[in-house]
């Protein structure tokens, strides 16, 4: 390693958000520049551990160590092309993954671990600057054609490795922007649209060709993708989970994604307001994770009244419990940004109903506290209240991805849980067409999701070659066909 001793000599430094009273004004990303000598010293903390767990720990199977210490020699393109070897995306990881890495770190068994999530982002942000990421075209064609339905992380790793591969890639987007959930479901403030636009641009000067408003089973016929030697089915999981209580028809209940998409559009220029907001409103948003905090953060910067958010399950500990212990992902308190920009968090709370007034609207919602007992959530008697509201989003999570349509009509079939199934090679059930991402994992982190689409990149090469030469970044992660 470079500093052999770094991680005695300095501590963990991570970046600083911009002031709340700042930061609500505008719809920017949160964190502040980072200073890059104070970087050099955080990559020099990464230890000579003898076994990387960060590598395990990264479903991508990121090649951490090299990289921290090639950014500690400041032998920084080297790090790009080392980062880049397993991951098509860090400029989408270095701001949205939750860093499982991290949490593997060996570090982390008792001190701070390397703050690897932040070098990552620096790396691929010096990388643009320097000019270092160009198009990587193919030098030699197949012939071969293949659909990607989808556009999100998956479907954008598998149709960035399947183009370089040599084949004739098209990509298929219901919305009128290629993204997925990286363009409607992710606010601005935690990743801007340019840096997402930028990447697309380096996959249509590579030979990728986007297709948008084409959704495959409504617009676009399924028979049409007969017309491609293989195809990879990259929707996502797109159900949400609903909350099916007394109420649930009244006016101001949305879910998350009914919601969120439109403060995207009004930051791209498609509308001068939005349709949906939070302004002046008494806001509750039920579901404890991300998706409530980018909800949080939305609501916050509309000029919300309050905002509560509720969680069924009880408050995690500040540190972790004696059952978690590393290299698993902690299951800790975590305050993200949109929590440190206000809203009260209540935790073992489940809703009952829902109240409206008499123009069909939520006005309240009743609610009492829970407490787990035999696996199984119970209601502590006593402890019921009404709060007033205007709106309410659920954010719940996904139930698995649309059948109707397309699924239906390919006769692909299902696992246990609801999600396309598929084998070892990432095909499901009939012939040719591959699956990948939420779609076929369920709802899970775009790290999964990237490090899925390039596991399936290589099964579709290797199925229309009969070999391949993409690399295949993690373990097969399919369930049983049934």
């Amino acid at each position: 390693m470079g500093e052999a001793t770094g991680f005695l000599r300095w501590k963990r430094i991570t970046p600083n958000r911009r002031p709340v009273d700042v930061r609500l004004n505008d719809w920017h990303e949160v964190y502040e520049p980072f200073d890059r000598q104070t970087l050099t010293e955080q990559a020099g903390r990464c230890m000579d551990c003898g076994i990387p767990f960060c590598n395990n720990g990264c479903p991508l199977g990121n090649i951490i160590p090299d990289w921290n210490d090639l950014v500690y020699r400041n032998h920084w393109r080297e790090a790009i092309e080392r980062l880049h070897a397993t991951n098509n995306f860090p400029d989408f990881t270095g701001r949205l993954c939750p860093a499982p890495c991290e949490s593997a770190c060996v570090l982390g068994i008792n001190a701070d671990p390397v703050t690897i999530k932040q070098v990552e982002y620096e790396i691929i942000e010096r990388a643009w600057a320097e000019g270092w990421v160009a198009p990587i075209p193919p030098t030699v064609k197949t012939g071969k054609r293949v659909a990607v339905v989808g556009s999100g992380p998956a479907g954008l790793a598998a149709a960035q490795q399947l183009t370089r591969a040599g084949h004739d890639v098209v990509v298929f987007e219901r919305d009128d922007r290629v993204g997925g959930l990286l363009r409607y479901g992710i606010p601005e403030f935690k990743m801007e649209k340019r840096f997402l636009d930028r990447r697309l641009d380096q996959m249509r000067a590579e030979g990728t060709e986007f297709r948008v408003n084409a959704h495959v089973g409504v617009n676009v016929p399924v028979a049409e993708l007969r017309e491609f030697d293989a195809t990879v089915l990259a929707g996502g999981a797109t159900m949400a989970r609903d909350l099916p209580i007394p109420g649930r028809e009244l006016g101001g209940i949305h879910q998350a994604m009914e919601y969120l998409p439109i403060g995207n559009r009004v930051q791209q220029g498609d509308l001068a307001e939005p349709t949906i907001t939070a302004a002046g409103k008494r806001v509750v948003i039920i579901g404890g994770g991300d998706t409530g905090a980018d909800c949080l953060g939305t609501a916050h910067r509309q000029g919300a009244r309050s905002v509560h958010q509720f969680e069924i399950l009880p408050r995690p500990p500040d540190a972790r419990a004696d059952a978690n212990p590393w290299p698993t992902w902690p299951n800790i308190f975590r305050v993200s940004s949109a929590h440190e920009e206000g809203g009260e968090r209540l935790f073992s709370v489940n809703t009952e109903r829902f109240a409206g007034d008499e123009h069909g609207n939520v006005r309240a919602l009743v609610a009492h506290r829970v407490e787990m007992k035999a696996g199984r959530f119970e209601k502590v008697e006593g402890t019921e209240f009404e709060l007033p509201c205007e709106l309410v989003f659920l954010a719940m999570g996904f139930v698995g991805p649309e059948r109707a349509g397309m699924i239906e009509e390919l006769g692909v079939a299902l696992d246990p849980r609801g999600n396309v199934a598929r084998d070892d090679a990432f095909m499901t059930s009939v012939p040719g067409v591959f699956t990948c991402g939420d779609m076929g994992r369920g709802q899970s982190l775009i790290v999964w999701a990237i490090a899925e689409g390039r596991a399936c990149a290589a099964g579709v090469d290797r199925y229309l070659a009969g070999e391949t030469q993409l690399p295949v970044p993690i373990a097969p992660t399919a369930r049983p066909l049934v």
